[in-house]
């Protein structure tokens, strides 16, 4: 199983944040989960590939060239692929995926984690997406959602593209656990 990590690349953040991607990366190496992510070797990115080949893990990093350029990839990370921009990492990444989980992170995790979401509510992402919303830093994302639906910009329905853990060792079991969204995703996107 492969799955793809966003995270945040700051490395000025509560601990509580960097103990959740290390505890990831070691619950990743222990179930041989094969991570995808963004490359980077600091904050977030950087403790969660770390502990996950410290654990003997694999993992596959994408950067675009103008990261790796300025120094920013991880240099522990031999299977790395080099991408001409944020775009087309972002592509490489969902496609080599059977799952994505978004820790704690900045604009970038946001918009990867809700780019993932609009291709799942489009039918382009039939996989699980699983948000670890540790000690509540997502819930004002999560009640964004909910005001979304209330005002009908989303269905009832869409709030179950996502799955919420709080913790490292719930993201494996409910990536296994999975069973589906819906039959045919087109049929709802319209609202």
């Amino acid at each position: 199983m492969k799955v793809c990590v966003f995270a945040a690349s700051s490395s000025r953040i509560d601990p509580a944040y960097m103990k959740a991607a290390g505890d990831l990366g070691t619950v990743f190496a222990r179930e041989k989960v094969h991570a995808v992510y963004g490359g980077g070797g600091i904050g977030l990115m950087g403790i969660f590939a770390d502990t996950l080949l410290a654990g003997g893990g694999s993992i596959t990093g994408v950067i675009p060239g103008f990261m790796m350029k300025e120094g920013w990839g991880h240099s522990g990370v031999e299977d790395m692929i080099v991408t001409a921009d944020m775009s087309e990492r972002k592509k490489t990444i969902f496609s080599m995926s059977d799952a994505a989980v978004a820790l704690p992170g900045g604009v970038g995790t946001l918009e990867e984690l809700t780019e993932v979401i609009t291709l799942k509510q489009l039918g382009q992402f039939n996989k699980p997406v699983i948000i670890m919303n540790i000690n509540g830093f997502y819930d004002h994302l999560i009640e964004f959602f909910d005001h979304m639906v209330k005002g009908h910009f989303m269905r009832l329905e869409h709030k179950d593209i996502w799955q919420i853990v709080t913790s490292a060792g719930e993201v494996v079991p409910a990536i296994t656990n999975y069973t589906g969204w819906h039959a045919d995703p087109k049929v709802i996107a319209r609202i």
